[in-house]
């Protein structure tokens, strides 16, 4: 880096007191100055690159920390009820260019770096990103953190500080290689340490019983394990208002870290063993949960920072003498999946053992303070625990969990007499073979509501896997469709459109994205459309040079940009998209002059280590591309990148120049997703099914400014009942069986006929995600796109709607959602 210029005397001596919250160029210039030489004891001329941004970002967070220390206060003096969000990840992203956003002092903070010889997006490019989640569940979470801040709602956050999050991801030979995210190894200047915030957290060992003062019966459990968790908390300030609200995640640590009996006998690894295997929990994110270690784990992480939470919660209650059995009037628990469901259970214990409580009293507590979101249709993905892993690990939860479950089926058996099918589907345990703990349906029988995440998802959640419950309690369970902080993902992740939307509307769309309806009187004006092009292909062009530095792959910024970013999973059908450029790429070699309009196809997509099928269709994206990309015969026409280590960082490059959003789920099985919704929002048009948030997208954005194909999820599940036979649709449509021909031939494999049969073989015998049922359709509407792409000023007006018309999928819409259906709480303004 090169050297920074020198302060000027008169600044040098400017007392730190004076700069230290100031917001103009002179007071973030001294303070910068300051955190330099006093924060990291470093001068101008010898700071790194590192050095100079951990100094920026603690002169933001400086700023951000005063508005929380407000926060605090005037939540204490208004007696504020407080949403505490429960979960187990959250992708943030870097805070550094959100924080000075939401401040307002960009333009002033990049005077005062370049006056200091800085350039201000190289420091923000500096940030290393949290990994704390592994995709959209995770990233959902932080966008509801900064939308309860900036629409002024209490709030706390709890997680886990993972040490190594979600794994950073290389390619060899195209296939995916795991590499330890180390997002700590530099520190990290927005979070501090709270020692003196810490809870000890049991593990294993047996309950016995025990006799109160009143003479009642009492449990006690007599663990074999504790765990100490602290807390360290990341500030998060709302936009342009006073409300920060705390992220708190929770470190593992040794109640006593060094054994120094062990020590002086000479058994040096015993003398720091408790500290390793305490540290393990909060270690990794989400470990490898395929064998017995790692299931343990797993739990272990759940149960830990949900103790920590809670324990927290309580403290916090009682300190400000407020009487325990009110704790439900002033604590609203939102649990994010199943991942917490565990809390319904240690909030009992919590009232029960530790505040000798009546059961009765501390139920009505536990179901009024909690709220369950579901994220998945999917059952293999609602979580269950064998039920000797749990009882070793949590032998008193166990046995509160028999006494909800006792109570709660009993309560089933008055309503539904005679019905033992019906009992045994509700049951907290799972008796059909091995015995589970179904932490779902602890958590739906532990709260009083029950959201899904899209109306379609909440639809299907009610007709499907939460049937009986929503018979027995139909008032439970609500809708509040997911939403995206228009902030991240627009005015950081987009400036130059942020800039072209304002210079038109204002900028109140960034506080009421509803106002972006504004923009739709402009789809047909000329100017603004050329505008418009001119800030997209703006966009291509900058992502053109980041994936050729990514991947070697020089592209078309003129081309049409399709393009594939989530979780790699069999039912986001990663393989449908690839089956779709292999029709091309054989239609152009058959036909070298066919009219096919250039196109970029772009995938970003992390598989989970244990994955086999999405690994594997890694590597046969990046087949294709090595075949596609060094044919001279498509050179001009067709492109194919994949994009390595998909993260909240890269997506910030991809969404703004991304031309179509492909979100080409099996109709029914994506719950929401929140990527359609940032593409949209940067003017990408949308090709998917009627699957997740799409059915409200379409209603939103007008069916003709959507790309609409395949079976809808009533038609899924009708072809399936009825028996459905992939290998007829391969014998019946001749392009498709050339298509998979190509792939089984071992043309994209150096001749290798094995390496993809085990892809090709599932799909013509299995397909459980009706990729072939679907395929003549989307080939279809790719040539209605490619139809469109020919016409820029018809693309254009429907890009611009697109945009102008996703008000409703504000993040800040949906917090407010919750807060009307199911926390019932309301917004406090800080002064």
């Amino acid at each position: 880096m090169p050297p920074m210029k020198s302060a000027s005397k008169s600044s040098e001596l400017s007392p730190i007191a004076g700069a230290r919250c100031g917001l103009s160029v002179a007071d973030v210039k001294q303070s910068f100055l300051d955190n330099l030489f006093c924060g990291l004891g470093r001068v101008p001329m010898a700071a790194t690159r590192n050095d100079a941004y951990t100094a920026l970002a603690l002169t933001v967070r400086d700023r951000v920390l005063n508005q929380g220390v407000r926060t605090l206060e005037a939540y204490e003096e208004q007696d504020a009820r407080v949403v505490a969000y429960l979960s187990a990840e959250f992708l943030p992203g870097p805070h550094l260019a959100n924080n000075l956003l939401n401040l307002g002092i960009t333009e002033q903070t990049r005077q005062a770096m370049s006056e200091l010889g800085l350039n201000l997006d190289h420091l923000i490019d500096q940030e290393e990103e949290p990994g704390l989640g592994n995709g959209g569940l995770g990233r959902l979470a932080s966008c509801y953190m900064d939308s309860l801040a900036s629409v002024e709602v209490p709030a706390i956050g709890y997680g886990i500080r993972y040490e190594f999050g979600i794994f950073d991801q290389t390619l060899k030979d195209g296939w995916q290689v795991e590499i330890t995210d180390k997002w700590l190894r530099f520190g990290n200047p927005w979070e501090i340490a709270r020692p003196e915030i810490a809870y000890d957290v049991r593990f294993g060992g047996r309950t016995e019983t025990w006799t109160g003062e009143q003479g009642h019966y009492r449990m006690r459990w007599v663990p074999d394990t504790v765990v100490k968790g602290v807390a360290y908390d990341t500030p998060i300030l709302g936009y342009r208002v006073a409300t920060c609200n705390p992220l708190r995640l929770w470190k593992a640590e040794a109640v006593e870290s060094f054994d120094f009996a062990a020590f002086n006998h000479g058994d040096y690894y015993r003398a720091v063993e408790d500290k390793m295997q305490s540290e393990n929990i909060s270690k990794v994110l989400y470990p490898n949960d395929e064998m017995l270690q790692g299931k343990t784990l797993r739990l272990q992480q759940q149960f830990f920072f949900v103790s920590c939470s809670l324990q927290d919660m309580i403290r916090v209650h009682l300190q400000l003498g407020r009487p325990l059995d009110k704790f439900h009037e002033k604590w609203a628990i939102q649990l994010n999946d199943t991942h917490p469901a565990i809390a319904v259970a240690e909030l009992m214990r919590l009232l029960v053992d530790e505040h000798e409580m009546d059961w009765d009293t501390a139920w009505h507590i536990t179901q009024n303070a909690f709220a369950y979101t579901n994220h998945t249709l999917l059952p293999e993905a609602l979580e269950k625990w064998p039920v000797g892993l749990f009882g070793r690990l949590l032998p008193r939860h166990l046995e509160i969990i028999y006494e909800i479950n006792g109570r709660f089926l009993d309560e089933v058996r008055t309503k539904s007499p005679g019905d033992d099918a019906r009992l045994a589907r509700m049951s907290l345990i799972d008796e059909s073979g091995e015995r589970y703990v179904r932490m779902a349906n602890l958590a739906t029988v532990g709260s009083h509501h029950v959201n899904g995440v899209a109306r379609l998802h909440s639809e299907l959640l009610k007709q499907t896997v939460m049937h009986d419950f929503a018979e027995l309690w139909p008032e439970k369970f609500c809708n509040v469709t997911n939403g995206v902080t228009p902030r991240r993902f627009v005015a950081v992740s987009n400036p130059p459109l942020t800039r072209l939307i304002t210079s038109r509307i204002g900028d109140g769309w960034l506080r009421d994205l509803d106002q972006l309806r504004k923009l739709e009187p402009f789809a047909d004006d000329a100017d603004f459309q050329q505008q418009w092009r001119e800030v997209k292909l703006t966009a291509k062009r900058s992502l053109t040079a980041l994936i050729e530095q990514r991947t070697g792959v020089r592209v078309n910024p003129e081309s049409l940009f399709d393009v594939q970013v989530k979780r790699l999973h069999e039912y986001k059908r990663q393989h449908l998209n690839v089956l779709y450029i292999l029709t091309l790429y054989l239609r152009l070699k058959r036909d070298p002059q066919a009219d096919v309009p250039a196109r970029t196809f772009l995938f970003g997509a992390k598989a989970a280590p244990g994955y086999f099928m999405a690994k594997l269709i890694i590597k046969l994206i990046n087949s294709v591309a090595a075949v596609v990309n060094h044919d001279p015969v498509v050179h001009d026409r067709l492109k194919v990148a994949f994009f390595p280590d998909y993260n909240v960082k890269n997506a910030q490059h991809i969404f703004p120049a991304a031309d179509l959003s492909e979100q080409i789920s099996t109709a029914g099985k994506e719950a929401s997703g929140t990527g359609n919704m940032k593409f949209a929002l940067n003017g990408a048009l949308t090709i998917g099914t009627l699957d997740g948030a799409n059915v409200e997208i379409r209603e939103e954005v007008g069916a003709e400014n959507f790309f609409l194909f395949g079976l809808t999820a009533a038609q899924v599940q009708e072809l399936k009942s009825g028996g459905y036979r992939p290998h007829d649709y391969y014998e019946q449509n001749a392009t498709l069986r050339e298509v998979l021909d190509f792939v089984a031939s071992g043309a994209l494999a150096g001749g290798d006929t094995a390496q993809f049969q085990p892809l090709v073989d599932n799909l013509l015998w299995h397909d459980p995600f009706l990729l072939l049922a679907d395929y003549q359709a989307y080939v279809g509407c790719q040539d209605q796109v490619s139809a469109l792409w020919r016409d820029p000023q018809a693309w254009t007006r429907k890009s611009i709607l697109n945009a102008a018309r996703m008000g409703k999928f504000s993040s800040d819409r949906a917090i407010r959602d919750y807060c009307a259906q199911v926390w019932k709480v309301t917004p406090v303004t800080v002064e």
